[in-house]
């Protein structure tokens, strides 16, 4: 958004609105444990009442809309892809093989760090933290369940694994917009974020480890009923497995997101009828539609396998579009760039510079709730502070990563914190402290910049 497009109000406008969003959000999440909609709601009537004040326009209000669902539109229609695809992918025995697969692999002792590391790599290999929760995330849930943890823990570990994959990912969108808004190399970029994400490993892969015991009510008689369930109700096999080697390995391609996950949709759809040619098209719709119905006889591990379908997505999608309008009215309002300013004038060494990027980035996913607009506008408002500072742009661009990317999850609103919330099936409260690599990499960063390890000079450019 232009800023010639933007209100210019003052610094005590946009905190006492700001604050007054965040008390209306936080009483209502922690007080009266409400859905995060109505206070979003409330949110963008106090926004709107503001823009009215302030003798804006209703046409102002509504383009303020239209320009914060903009920015929506592909998540949004992603949200409805993936619960197509789960619903798919477990009616065609795909998840369940995978679940079926690693029950008989990994230990109850290692499962947690195995849940992390495996991820982890598989984030990292396709660059999508969201492919990656709702394909082998939701089959670790499962697991994680049938053992006995707390689904939270899980979650906590799947989460962690897969946003470092995100973030370390050559061919993940945030990587890709991080190093072009500092206009750093990609690959030296990646090498550089090592820096945060080799510590916040090796401490998470510790934490996992400790924390990786089932709790007292863990019915191993369970996890060993599983994989004989979902053998004897024909729900595995390994040519089930086809739909998601197809789909990674358009991934690791960098074929867009929304054509991944229509084929590996299509291929489910095609594994379904030649497995299991009693479908019918009834059946197959009404998956598609509202997820898969698992009918094995066993309460608990049905409860596991039903999951999926367009309409287990649409809690999610009413949410972020909340949360896109309250984004949109916030910056149309010139919010965001007054708290911006204000911030920016706190900065008098290097570690406050560092402290100051970080804070701009989570309070931008805090409050818009959207992780490409934490890295943009973060970026773009720190860009020639860190050039005033003789900084590298690298320590920037890494920055925009260990507070923007990694943050969105840990918001209960947030458009990531929404969907794992949906495909997971566990609140974003509940796993948030046990998300570890989310929260510790922008403390890492701070960390870093008060001390100085790791912050480099900008390069001076050579004089022919």
């Amino acid at each position: 958004m232009d800023q010639h497009d933007q209100l210019n109000i003052s610094r005590i406008e946009a905190l006492s609105i700001i604050g007054l969003i965040f008390i209306i959000i936080f009483i209502s999440l922690f007080k009266f444990e409400a859905s995060p909609h109505i206070p979003i709601f409330t949110a963008i009537v106090v926004l709107m009442g503001f823009a009215l004040v302030k003798k804006q326009s209703w046409s102002f209000i509504e383009n303020a809309l239209k320009r914060g669902l903009k920015e929506g539109l592909i998540p949004i229609f992603l949200f409805i892809l993936i619960g197509i695809l789960i619903g798919v992918w477990m009616l065609s025995g795909t998840i369940p093989t995978f679940i079926f697969y690693g029950s008989q692999i990994i230990s109850a002792k290692f499962f947690l760090p195995s849940a992390f590391i495996v991820t982890a790599v598989i984030g990292t290999c396709i660059g999508s933290a969201f492919t990656t929760a709702s394909t082998i995330g939701v089959a670790f849930i499962a697991l994680g369940t049938a053992m006995g943890f707390n689904p939270a823990i899980v979650a906590g570990a799947i989460i962690s694994g897969a946003f470092l994959g995100d973030k370390m990912s050559p061919v993940s969108d945030t990587t890709n917009i991080a190093s072009a808004i500092g206009k750093v190399d990609l690959f030296e970029h990646i090498r550089d974020m090592l820096w945060t994400t080799i510590p916040a490993f090796v401490l998470c892969l510790i934490l996992f480890t400790v924390m990786g015991k089932p709790g007292e009510n863990s019915s191993l008689e369970e996890l060993s009923l599983l994989p004989q369930t979902l053998e004897n109700a024909g729900l595995t096999h390994p040519f089930a497995l086809l739909p998601a080697v197809i789909m990674f390995g358009l991934a690791v391609k960098r074929v867009p997101a929304i054509f991944v996950m229509m084929v590996g949709i299509i291929a489910g759809i095609v594994v379904a009828f030649s497995l299991q040619p009693s479908i019918s098209i009834n059946q197959l719709m009404d998956v598609m539609q509202n997820g898969y119905a698992s009918q094995t006889g066993e309460e608990s591990i049905d409860s596991i396998l039903s999951r999926g379908g367009i309409q287990s997505m649409m809690w999610s999608v009413s949410l972020v579009l909340l949360t896109l309008i309250m984004g949109g009215l916030i910056q149309k309002l010139g919010i965001i760039a007054s708290l911006m300013s204000m911030l920016q004038s706190f900065i008098t060494s290097t570690g406050k510079l560092i402290l100051s990027t970080v804070a701009t980035a989570i309070g931008v996913n805090i409050t818009i709730g959207e992780q490409y607009m934490s890295i943009i506008l973060t970026g773009h408002a720190y860009e020639k502070e860190f050039v005033k500072n003789d900084i590298s742009s690298k320590n920037l661009a890494r920055i925009l990563e260990d507070a923007g990317t990694v943050i969105n999850p840990l918001i209960p609103y947030g458009v990531s914190g929404v969907f794992m919330t949906s495909v997971l099936g566990v609140e974003v409260l509940d796993y948030l402290p046990y998300a570890f690599f989310c929260l510790l990499c922008p403390l890492l960063s701070i960390f870093y910049g008060f001390t100085g390890i790791s912050i480099y000079k900008r390069e001076k450019p050579e004089v022919s």
